[in-house]
């Protein structure tokens, strides 16, 4: 139930948790002093979609902030020396779990209604030149691995460790037609 007390509890404790940069980190260190990307997506995605499903305005600073964050980086990108920050940041991973890639982040701020925003150019731009000739994206990362199940990342399904991948396809299909690039 998204309108209950708990709900509410979580999403109204996300707010007051986020950080002066506008994402949120787990970090306890004093010295920590940006937001981790990886914690700000799936925080950023869980408190839209509570707005969505609420219509409580009392959340929307905090998600037009957290949207900023990312396009202040333009998705990828150091704020302040304009290089990325993660290779694999710029490659296309299924299923993320909970790492992060461009292509989940337009995802995101898609739904978020910042997708038009100039900011997302490059990042549009990377999906787009992935594109293979078939019409299709590939897989160019992953973060599992196929195993009996135990350990960190390890599935007992096999998700596809190279060519055309499906999800990737849909998901850069979704933000392709939503930023116009596909008619």
């Amino acid at each position: 139930m998204v309108e209950g007390p708990t709900v509410q509890r979580i999403a109204h404790g996300l707010v007051r948790w986020q950080w002066p940069d506008g994402g949120w980190n787990c970090d306890p260190s004093e010295d920590a002093h940006h937001s981790s990307f990886y914690e700000s997506l799936a925080t950023l995605w869980g408190l839209n979609g509570y707005l969505q499903a609420t219509n409580d305005e009392s959340v929307r600073e905090a998600v037009d902030r957290a949207a900023e964050f990312f396009l202040k980086h333009r998705l990828f990108k150091s704020c302040r020396a304009e290089a990325v920050v993660d290779p694999r940041w710029v490659k296309l991973h299924y299923p993320l779990y909970w790492h992060y890639d461009v292509l989940q982040a337009l995802r995101v701020l898609d739904q978020v209604g910042e997708l038009g925003d100039p900011r997302t150019r490059e990042a549009l731009d990377i999906v787009e030149a992935k594109r293979a000739k078939d019409g299709t994206w590939h897989i160019e990362g992953r973060y599992w691995r196929l195993g009996k199940g135990s350990g960190a990342n390890t599935d007992v399904v096999d998700w596809g460790r190279e060519g055309r991948n499906e999800m990737i396809t849909l998901n850069a299909l979704r933000v392709l037609a939503s930023s116009g690039r596909l008619s």
